[in-house]
């Protein structure tokens, strides 16, 4: 694996706050040359069984996932994917039914604060699905009061809204209550999953606390680290892939794929080895 990475183990679907529906988001997969792929929907597995059968319909590997948003002290939003999950298991939808219940609630005390702060959304009606924070930006950037004020701040996408109004730090953020990060890893072990801190650096900035992070985390459970990620520079992946390997932890890889048309998130493959090889341990393609 040391040349362009065959595997992809991070993508989103319509089930939470991607722009295409499971069957799809395998098909463009599959035509980019992903061999391996990983569907992580946000605190779902509702798309797993149509993924599934479209990835053995074109014999590609499809690994049934999902992304974990956690809390840790004053960090607000920690991502923790889980592999391998059986994902029909009825303790792991039940226990992400509650996490999907915080999140709505979260998501509601988002768009009040957005109103407060002066933008006018609708809230977005999503049939049952996860609203995330990419659905209230998209809400805010797409309602014609907000235009003429979004110009004027040099606004002029649905991502550079969510950066500027709905990261830590801004205003319109609200944090969730549950799950902390020992128990999101819990949740994935007690699916049988496979338990990994998704793209340290999204989230952290400097590289010593992600390795302390990274060490307070395995003890705590955590089988690996995102370490070769879309937006993580050579420095960064090799810091944390050296780290993990010392450790015996596992290192995965994804572009983090939400669709072809976000600003970011748009390609799949589209992340560095940097001549690295990737410890995949015991993540395994599912069956339907």
């Amino acid at each position: 694996m040391s040349g362009a990475p065959t595997f992809d183990l991070q993508s989103h679907s319509t089930c939470s706050d991607g722009a295409l529906p499971p069957h799809a988001v395998v098909a463009a997969a599959h035509a980019a040359g992903v061999e391996l792929l990983a569907l992580s929907d946000h605190d779902t597995v509702d798309g797993v069984d149509e993924a599934l059968e479209a990835a053995a319909a074109l014999g590609l590997g499809l690994v049934p996932a999902a992304e974990l948003s956690a809390i840790d002290g004053e960090r607000e939003d920690l991502h923790v994917l889980g592999y391998g999950l059986d994902h029909r298991s009825r303790a792991l939808l039940d226990t992400l039914a509650g996490f999907r219940a915080d999140r709505e609630a979260r998501a509601h005390r988002m768009a009040d604060a957005l109103r407060e702060a002066g933008l006018e959304l609708d809230f977005p009606d999503r049939g049952g699905r996860p609203v995330g924070r990419p659905h209230l930006a998209q809400a805010a950037f797409a309602h014609p009061a907000n235009s003429m004020r979004l110009r004027d701040e040099g606004i002029v996408n649905f991502s550079q809204l969510l950066e500027a109004y709905l990261i830590p730090g801004a205003p319109a953020y609200r944090r969730r209550t549950t799950p902390t990060v020992p128990e999101a890893i819990a949740a994935i072990h007690g699916a049988g999953g496979v338990a990994v801190w998704a793209h340290p650096f999204w989230d952290v900035d400097a590289g010593d606390e992600v390795l302390a992070l990274t060490d307070r985390f395995a003890a705590e459970g955590l089988d690996g680290v995102e370490a070769f990620y879309v937006t993580h520079t050579e420095p960064q992946t090799r810091l944390v892939a050296e780290h993990c390997a010392r450790r015996g932890l596992l290192t995965t890889g994804s572009a983090d794929f939400h669709g072809p048309d976000h600003p970011r998130f748009n390609a799949f493959r589209a992340f560095e080895l940097h001549g690295l090889e990737p410890e995949l341990g015991a993540i395994r393609p599912g069956t339907p």
